[in-house]
């Protein structure tokens, strides 16, 4: 445990951290960590660590252990309404709805009879609509799950409403959609575009969109990454989006503004607020998961 470093670029920062709050390693010893969800009905922390092709899980005074030994290279997950573990799968070019039962059952995997490509991230608003980004970092090669060609031919930005089978595509323009995230009120969504990770010169940028009946509109760049690609983000009850970063997790205020960073000694692929007061910041960087208490409770519902 150490006390965290941090920069403050804007004022405002100070009040979204706790100066003196230690920064903890609570798990290590993986490939590459993503896709962390907290379940607060039991204190607990799942996350994927994708080449492993494993869920791992972590709770206070229990330590690390497998939460699912198989997980069909599982990247990005989520809650739903319901409390049900909604995963972006790599393996199986899916997105699934784990019950709680434990049963598993597959939400969506084709698109107009064609298969996804390698569904990344994954969110659920409150009406049940399951929106998901669909890159083809699965694809590319076995490291992350199995070598393939795109059968749709394109990167894109789906949802799926409740009770649907087929998926609705709301954003075609992207190079690599990644991390997505709403507002606290549900009226703008923020995409990650990471692009830049296969592409020379590509986007390396999260764009926001006006939401408006399951639509999306008047897509514009909110923040283009100086360190690295922007990959997972979130928001917390002010609207200021925390999103990962080479050197760490950067933290902007909804205009654009640049308000500090949350130093690490990984580059930070994921995060999301937990703990029972949603103060607590578990993020996910490269080998590690870290967790650091901050002076902000996430959005949530």
């Amino acid at each position: 445990m150490n006390q965290h470093d941090h920069e403050v670029h804007d004022a405002r920062f100070r009040h979204l951290i706790q100066p003196n709050a230690l920064l903890q390693k609570i798990a290590g010893d993986c490939l590459w960590t993503e896709g962390p969800v907290y379940f607060p009905a039991s204190d607990l922390l799942v996350w994927s660590d994708i080449p492993n092709n494993r869920m791992l899980r972590w709770a206070p005074g229990m330590g690390v252990g497998v939460f699912r030994a198989n997980s069909n290279f599982s990247n990005g997950n989520t809650r739903d309404g319901e409390g049900r573990l909604v995963t972006c799968e790599h393996g199986r070019r899916c997105v699934s709805r784990t019950e709680h039962d434990g049963s598993v059952s597959v939400l969506v995997s084709h698109y107009e009879g064609k298969r996804l490509n390698s569904p990344n991230d994954v969110v659920v608003d409150s009406q049940g609509t399951v929106w998901f980004t669909d890159p083809d970092y699965g694809i590319l090669s076995d490291y992350e799950g199995f070598r393939a060609d795109s059968e749709i031919g394109g990167c894109h930005v789906y949802a799926l409403a409740r009770g649907e089978r087929e998926a609705r595509r709301v954003a075609d323009d992207f190079v690599k959609p990644n991390g997505l995230a709403f507002s606290p009120d549900e009226t703008k969504l923020y995409i990650a575009d990471s692009g830049a990770s296969h592409v020379e010169d590509g986007p390396r940028h999260i764009r926001v969109f006006d939401v408006r009946d399951g639509r999306l509109s008047n897509g514009r760049v909110f923040v283009t990454m100086a360190n690295g690609i922007p990959d997972g983000l979130r928001l917390d009850e002010h609207g200021n989006v925390w999103t990962s970063a080479a050197d760490g997790v950067h933290c902007y205020a909804p205009d654009g503004t640049l308000l500090g960073k949350i130093l690490l000694p990984e580059a930070v692929a994921n995060l999301t607020f937990g703990g029972f007061n949603r103060n607590r910041l578990f993020i996910t960087a490269t080998t590690s998961v870290y967790s650091l208490h901050v002076g902000v409770r996430g959005a949530g519902r």
